[in-house]
């Protein structure tokens, strides 16, 4: 007796590729999606339903106006400079060492570990950009403003705890940014170049 062999089944392979496209799409699709981008800023509270607009009233001593137009051009004041540049300027007028009566006030205040301070928190840096102002250049610009700040904190904590600002415990950071709080305040766009 011959013996017979047995016919395997033949598998079904007709959605095969169509696993495999939404497999790769899943995993496409998956492994982007932990790519955020943005600037960390805190928004104010809203005012409450019946509170009257407030006008605040700001010294222009204390505010460092940045402008950006829609050709990329940065003016801090009434200087044009480059953007390379920016993070000196902020750190000189955040800081205002030598007490320059251009630069922002200095008064004294009594911080916690850190004792009777002379600082300047009241500076704001205003930021104001040009409704067609590159994305890039608007993120350089932010990204110098915020190294200034943390240039300068770091540069106080190595100071006054022998250590950069990351390595600070809570109330050492806390005491740090009463020092240097973070003020950059952006204003609604404009169209200084027309169109």
């Amino acid at each position: 007796m011959a013996r017979k062999k047995k016919k395997v089944p033949g598998l079904n392979s007709s959605s095969t590729a169509d696993i495999s496209f939404i497999l790769l799409i899943f995993f496409l699709v998956t492994t982007s999606m932990d790519t955020d981008m943005g600037l960390a800023r805190r928004l104010p509270q809203p005012p409450e339903p019946n509170q009257e607009d407030a006008q605040i009233d700001v010294k222009e001593r204390n505010v460092l106006n940045v402008r950006l137009n829609a050709a990329g051009y940065l003016m801090v004041n009434h200087d044009f400079i480059d953007v390379n540049q920016l993070r000196a300027r902020a750190k000189e007028f955040i800081q205002n060492k030598n007490n320059n009566p251009k630069l922002p006030e200095l008064h004294a205040k009594v911080i916690d570990l850190l004792g009777t301070c002379y600082v300047t928190d009241k500076h704001v840096i205003s930021v104001q950009t040009d409704r067609g102002t590159p994305y890039n250049i608007y993120f350089q610009v932010q990204n110098e403003l915020v190294a200034a700040y943390n240039e300068l904190r770091d540069d106080l904590a190595i100071a006054k705890f022998g250590h950069p600002y990351a390595r600070c415990s809570e109330d050492e950071q806390v005491a740090v940014r009463t020092y240097y709080p973070q003020k950059i305040s952006e204003a609604e766009p404009k169209n200084y170049g027309g169109n």
